[in-house]
This record gives C-alpha cells, sequence and structure tokens, in this order.
C-alpha cells in the first residue's frame, strides 16, 4: 500500500528534503510517492483551485495516471493537511491511514489562530516582494523553520527550487483563499489518524492541533521546539512517532 505526501501553501516535493526517503526506510512502510498540488513545483504553470475539494481531485488524476491503485496512506501538511482530510472525507474508501502535520481548518479554529496576527506584516511584506527570491526564502524559512544550523544551505536550495518552479502571485493567492475558505466536514475521518504538532509553531497556533485531534477522538503528538515546518526542523521525530502509531494496537 503506498504512502501519499502533500505539502502545504506554495510548496513543492523538494522542500521534503530527505522526510520521503527516511519514511521509506521505515519497516513495513512499502512505496511512498509525494505529489504537487496544482500551481507548485511540476505544475507551476497551471492556476491553483481556489477550492481545496479541486486539489483533491487533482491529486486522485496524478495518482490514476502514475498507475498506483487505492486505498493509499496520506500524509500531509498545513495546505496538504486541508487536501488530505478532504480527501478521507468524500472519499473514505481510497485512503487508509491520515496523517496530519501542523495543519488548521474551520470549524475548529479561528482565523487569527490559523494564521497568527504576530506575522501578518511580514507576509504582507512577503507578498511584495515576492519576486526577490532571497528575501522571500529567507522570510519563509525565519516563519516555518525553528532549526538554523543549515538556514544557508536551506535557503539556497528553496532558491533554485523557486527559480526552477516559480509558484506566481495569483496562485500563492488562490491556494490561500483555497485554505482560509476550506472547512472540515461533520464528521470524522473513518481511518485511523494520527496529528502531528509542534509547541513552537510561529506561524499557525498549536492549538489548532489540538482541537481538530479532540473533536475526531485521534491520536495526536506535540513536538517540543520545532516550529511550523516540522518535517523540515525534526524529519527523524515525524518517523518515529509514524513508526510507533503503525506499531501500536
Amino acid at each position: 500500500m503506498t504512502w501519499v505526501l502533500l505539502r502545504g501553501l506554495t510548496r513543492e516535493t523538494r522542500h521534503w528534503g530527505d522526510l520521503p526517503q527516511q519514511l521509506a526506510g521505515l519497516p513495513g512502510v512499502g512505496r511512498v510517492v509525494a505529489l504537487d498540488l496544482p500551481g507548485n513545483g511540476v505544475f507551476h504553470a497551471q492556476p491553483s483551485p481556489t477550492r481545496v475539494h479541486d486539489m483533491v481531485d487533482a491529486a486522485r488524476r496524478q495518482l490514476q495516471a502514475q498507475g498506483v491503485a487505492p486505498p493509499w496512506k496520506l500524509l500531509a501538511m498545513s495546505l496538504g493537511g486541508m487536501v488530505a482530510t478532504d480527501w478521507a472525507q468524500q472519499h473514505p474508501q481510497e485512503v487508509h491511514r491520515l496523517v496530519l502535520i501542523n495543519t488548521s481548518m474551520r470549524p475548529f479554529s479561528s482565523a487569527t489562530e490559523r494564521l497568527r496576527p504576530g506575522n501578518w506584516l511580514a507576509l504582507a511584506l512577503l507578498a511584495a516582494r515576492w519576486h526577490d527570491a532571497g528575501y522571500a526564502e529567507r522570510t519563509i524559512h525565519r516563519l516555518t523553520c525553528n532549526t538554523t544550523t543549515s538556514r544557508e544551505a536551506d535557503i539556497a536550495a528553496w532558491v533554485h527550487i523557486r527559480q526552477t518552479a516559480p509558484v506566481s502571485p495569483a496562485n500563492a493567492g488562490r491556494q490561500l483563499l483555497a485554505a482560509a475558505r476550506f472547512s472540515s466536514g461533520p464528521r470524522a475521518p473513518t481511518c485511523p489518524t494520527l496529528v502531528l504538532s509542534s509547541v513552537a509553531d510561529r506561524l499557525v497556533d498549536p492549538r489548532c492541533s489540538h482541537r481538530l485531534a479532540g473533536a475526531w477522538q485521534a491520536a495526536h503528538h506535540s513536538h517540543p521546539w520545532a516550529g511550523h515546518d516540522l518535517p523540515h526542523d525534526d524529519p527523524g521525530w515525524v518517523c518515529q512517532q509514524l513508526a510507533r502509531w503503525l506499531a501500536g494496537p
């Protein structure tokens, strides 16, 4: 059974770093496939949908084109977590397991929890200088990552990604709109669900994950120091929690 990975707002498969390789190395995990959402990565020239539901359809078409048959296990973060949630709720027969990382959604969280007000000015300046790759990626790193030991190498790699597959300002706005308007269905996904969050997430209030896990009675583990981009800051911890969950009853 294949694990499918979905990233967040304006990010693509290369932003996972070495998490897919670490995940594939876990016992019994099997195949790992990372997908790009429309408007990002290999699909950066396409218009991003303004509805999460349409992003789900695009991801399902990708897997069908690759000959990867359901059911699937989904691991997703941020906006990708909203896509994975809608996928599991709308097509429960296709989703065998669900892992959500630092995601947020209505009706469990308010707008100021889903995007902390202290970041609004920085994000406005980021939007104004979107085409300045160095400035943009340095700002994103500061807002989403708490590990700084590899900061310069990270920024250089992210600048290269931005230059080779640039996400347009219009697509960034369309993805933000899709995230803002998304609301979870009334019922929890029927598949086993694991929620991972970061206590020190400076972009999204970690209470979003707490409420989501509580409402769904899902397994939930919190990282003590990582930022919003938990897979970047501590991919080993993500794999450790996943392995323990898969080995549990």
